[in-house]
């Protein structure tokens, strides 16, 4: 007896189509699995067998054969139990296996038979859809997410018994009323910042055009207190987007499951992090913190402590937005277009240039060491965080985020309107064809730029990206041509950390 269930594996971040094929036929009772499968695969025979009879279904006491097709391609984890006793069940006609020609299965089993949730459900109702079929089984808590590829049919099963009534025909289970805690809406606010406005402009700067922000001051500052609040003035997530955040999330297990992820991701991952754990990576690749911060901001507090290797590894996804991971003839590709917030003290003891430093000319060299040129060069805005002045502590908050995320959000809009058709979105993702395309300068307004790159004060990466930093303060201005004194703030960005301007937004 031969049987046939369609399922998916996770390659990276995409859905493989898989086909678990079964033979059941006379012989010494036996049960193996073939197809290049790991640990968590071939341990699914235990719980198959325990789930199968648990349910009050027969465990056919026969050699059972278990391939999963194609043989090349490697399967992990336990998404594949379900699967796996469809097909079992079927051949032995106790499931109609007609029925599962239009369905994908997907779930891990429990050994009484219940069906429990497993990462990557919305990734496997894409691939499900991609690949013609009208339907997809998953586990009741997985339901909302699934049923957010449309023109397909979802059905949640909490039980091995539940799947053989919805396969039937019969009634199927309603997904449970219970929703998955959400985070808590975010409750960081620019209200909260006092003395720290030149920043503030700097942080809208930064939002508006989605460009990469450097905080460099000494300790108790703000610099983290700023940089925690900036997720606050992003604009909201749209649908496309919010999908590719979700799909992430899901797969790596950092998800709910209940329906789109709405809040902009942020990532603050510890300066220990390995080079693999922040831009992907493993035997199996999979997400690194570069790839979970997709569309929203990667935080990366005392950037000095983190090792150069792991610095160096965000050098290609910061340029190209997406990280390409090797591993034998595997090759996965993995999104990073996310905005790069780091902090650092000025030197080792964080006091420089004051009477207070006590650090050494051999100290001071190893922590310039570890924040390298091209990684700076892949900086927009550098920016300096003085500690306030008394008088500043106590006078009322400058701004809120409300008020910062509507200056935000129109700026934003106007960039959507202008790189429409193009593959950017926003100012910060323009290429250099983009940018002599939609600069609109004004006569004369670029000399300051012209001066600052033949003092070799900028390379030419700098240069184009002070016209991008340029161009989203225009934005926010309400202007459609930049004018040179647009060109000079946004070049007081690129200069080394001394001295923030007072009045760039």
């Amino acid at each position: 007896m031969l049987a046939r269930v369609v399922t998916f594996a996770i390659d990276g971040l995409e859905p493989r189509r898989v086909t678990v094929e079964i033979d059941v036929r006379p012989g010494l009772p036996s049960f193996t699995i073939v197809g290049l499968a790991d640990r968590a695969v071939r341990e699914a025979r235990e719980r198959v067998r325990a789930a199968v009879l648990n349910a009050g279904f027969e465990f056919p006491q026969r050699r059972i054969t278990v391939n999963l097709a194609p043989a090349w391609l490697r399967k992990s984890g336990p998404g594949f139990d379900l699967a796996i006793a469809c097909a079992i069940l079927a051949a032995a006609g106790q499931l109609p296996a007609e029925a599962l020609e239009r369905f994908a299965v997907f779930g891990e089993l429990a050994l009484d038979g219940e069906v429990r949730p497993c990462g990557g459900a919305l990734a496997v109702a894409e691939g499900a859809r991609r690949a013609g079929l009208s339907g997809i089984v998953v586990p009741l808590e997985r339901v909302r997410e699934a049923e957010l590829v449309e023109d397909l049919d979802v059905a949640g099963v909490g039980t091995l018994g539940d799947l053989a009534r919805v396969l039937r025909g019969e009634a199927r289970p309603e997904p449970s009323a219970y929703s998955w805690p959400r985070r808590s809406a975010r409750h960081l606010d620019l209200a909260d910042v006092h003395g720290h406005g030149g920043v503030v402009g700097a942080l809208t700067v930064a939002a508006a055009g989605g460009h990469n922000v450097l905080l460099s001051g000494p300790p108790g500052v703000g610099k983290t207190m700023l940089a925690r609040r900036l997720p606050s003035i992003l604009p909201p997530l749209e649908r496309a987007e919010a999908i590719e955040v979700t799909r992430i999330h899901s797969i790596v297990g950092a998800y709910g499951g209940d329906g789109l992820v709405l809040e902009r991701p942020f990532r603050a991952p510890h300066h220990t992090i390995s080079p693999s754990g922040l831009v992907g990576g493993g035997t199996a690749p999979s997400p690194g913190e570069a790839s979970l911060a997709h569309r929203g901001v990667l935080f990366l507090d005392e950037l000095s402590e983190f090792s150069r290797a792991a610095l160096e590894a965000l050098r290609q996804p910061l340029e190209d937005g997406r990280v390409t991971i090797v591993r034998g003839q595997r090759v996965a590709i993995l999104p990073t277009r996310f905005m790069l917030v780091a902090a650092t003290n000025p030197c080792p003891c964080g006091h420089a240039p004051s009477r207070r430093c006590r650090c050494t000319e051999a100290d001071l060299g190893r922590h310039r060491r570890k924040l390298s040129g091209p990684l700076l060069d892949r900086i927009d805005l550098l920016v300096a965080v003085h500690r306030p002045a008394r008088e500043e502590l106590e006078r009322a908050p400058a701004t809120s985020s409300a008020a910062e995320r509507d200056r935000v959000i129109a700026a934003r809009k106007r960039q959507i309107a202008r790189l429409a058709g193009t593959s950017a979105t926003c100012n910060a993702q323009m290429d250099r064809a983009l940018l002599r395309t939609h600069l609109a300068l004004e006569a004369g307004a670029e000399r300051p730029l012209y001066q600052a790159y033949a003092k070799g004060e900028l390379s030419a990466r700098g240069r184009d990206r002070t016209l991008r930093v340029a161009r989203t303060i225009a934005d926010l201005h309400g202007e459609e041509r930049v004018r040179r004194g647009h060109i000079v703030a946004a070049l007081g960005y690129r200069h080394e950390v001394e001295a923030v301007p007072e009045a760039v937004a």
